[in-house]
C-alpha cells in the first residue's frame, strides 16, 4: 500500500504541507506578527505523516510540545493551528493553550510541553481501550530527552506488563534541548530500553516515509494483539530547539552537520524518487506546491481576522 502512487502522492503532499506551514510560521515569529513560542520540526515531517498514515481516525495521539506536523497530519485543521499560534478565539484551543497546547479532542489528539508528561497518558487510555474492549491504539510521540524521565520506564514496564495496545514512538533528532544525546545518555540505543520489560524496539530510518508508515502499521497490529512497542525514529531538525533560527550561533551544532543531514531531507527524498520512477511529474509537483501555498494564506488570513478571547471566557474549557 505505501508503495502506490496514491499513497506516495499523498503523504508527499503532506510532508509539503507540514514543511510550508512551519516555514511561513517561522516567517512570522521573525516578523513578530506570532509571538507564541513555537518548536518547529522542520526536517522531521516523514515521521508525523508516516505514524499518521498508520494510525485510524479513533486511535489516541499524546504528542510533546514540537507537534504541529503531527496535528496536520491526524487530520487537523490548518485553520484551526494558525489561530491558535495567533492565540486567537478560533484556534484548536480556543487560543488559550498557543503552540505548546495544540490539542484537539475532535480528533484524539493531545499536545503536553511537560517532557514525557503524555507517556503516562499513552498508557492510561490504552488501558482504559483495553478494559471496555475499544478497537483502538494509544500513541506516546516523545523525544529522546524524554527517556531521561522515571515516568518512561513506568510507563513501558506497566504496558508490556498488562500487555496494553500503546505506542512508544520516539523521534531521537539528536539534541536534548540543546545538548547532544551523546552528552546526556549513557546509552544512545532507545529502542533497546524496551528489552528489560519484554517489549520489542525498534530503531527506523525517520527520514523515509514509507519505512515509517510500514513499521508503525506492524507496530499497530502488534498493539492490537496485546504486544505494545518502542520505535526509534531517527531524524533531524534544522531549526534550533525554539524559534526560527538554526542555533549555529550558539556553537551547538555545525553547518557541516546541517548540511549532511539536509542531504537526508525527506520530502527531496521521495519527491526526486517519484520523479525519477515516473510516478510523479514536475508539473504535479508544482500544483501540490500552489494548492498548499493557498491553504496556508488562506489560514493566515483565518487568523489574523479572527478575534482575541474575551476576558469573560477565561475559565472556560477549564478543569479543576
Amino acid at each position: 500500500m505505501s508503495d502506490s502512487k496514491p499513497a506516495l502522492i499523498d503523504m508527499l503532499f503532506q510532508m509539503m504541507r507540514i514543511r510550508k506551514f512551519e516555514t511561513v510560521v517561522a516567517e512570522k515569529i521573525t516578523a513578530k506578527e506570532i509571538l507564541d513560542p513555537c518548536h518547529l520540526a522542520i526536517g522531521q515531517e516523514a515521521v508525523a505523516v508516516g505514524v499518521c498514515k498508520a494510525l485510524r481516525s479513533q486511535d489516541y495521539m499524546f504528542c510533546h510540545h514540537r507537534g504541529h506536523g503531527h496535528y496536520l497530519a491526524k487530520g487537523g485543521s490548518m485553520d484551526s493551528l494558525m489561530a491558535e499560534l495567533y492565540c486567537k478565539s478560533t484556534g484548536c484551543s480556543h487560543g488559550k493553550g498557543g503552540s505548546m497546547h495544540s490539542s484537539s479532542p475532535e480528533i484524539n489528539f493531545v499536545v503536553s510541553p511537560i517532557v514525557g508528561g503524555t507517556i503516562p497518558l499513552a498508557v492510561g487510555t490504552a488501558l482504559a481501550s483495553k478494559i471496555k474492549d475499544e478497537d483502538t491504539v494509544s500513541v506516546s510521540v516523545f523525544g529522546d530527552g524524554a527517556v531521561a524521565e522515571g515516568s518512561f520506564y513506568e510507563s513501558i514496564n506497566f504496558a508490556s506488563l498488562k500487555h496494553l495496545p500503546v505506542i512508544f514512538l520516539c523521534e531521537n533528532n539528536l539534541y536534548c534541548t540543546h545538548m547532544s544525546i551523546k552528552d546526556c545518555l549513557a546509552n544512545e540505543e532507545i529502542y533497546k530500553t524496551g528489552q528489560a520489560f519484554n517489549m520489542k524496539g525498534r530503531r527506523i530510518d525517520g527520514n523515509d516515509v514509507t519505512i515509517v508508515y510500514e513499521e508503525m502499521a506492524s507496530a499497530v497490529h502488534d498493539a492490537l494483539d496485546g504486544k505494545p512497542t518502542i520505535l526509534e525514529c531517527m531524524t533531524y531538525r534544522s531549526r534550533g530547539h525554539v524559534g526560527p533560527n538554526f542555533d549555529l550561533e550558539k556553537g551547538l551544532r555545525s553547518m557541516t552537520e546541517v548540511e549532511i543531514w539536509t542531504l537526508r531531507d525527506p520530502i527531496t527524498k521521495l519527491a526526486t524518487k517519484m520523479l525519477n520512477s515516473g510516478l510523479l511529474t514536475n508539473k504535479e509537483l508544482e500544483d501540490m506546491g500552489t494548492t498548499i501555498d493557498n491553504e496556508v494564506q488562506d489560514a493566515i488570513n483565518f487568523a489574523q481576522k479572527s478575534s482575541y478571547p474575551k476576558s469573560s471566557k477565561l475559565y472556560e474549557d477549564v478543569w479543576a
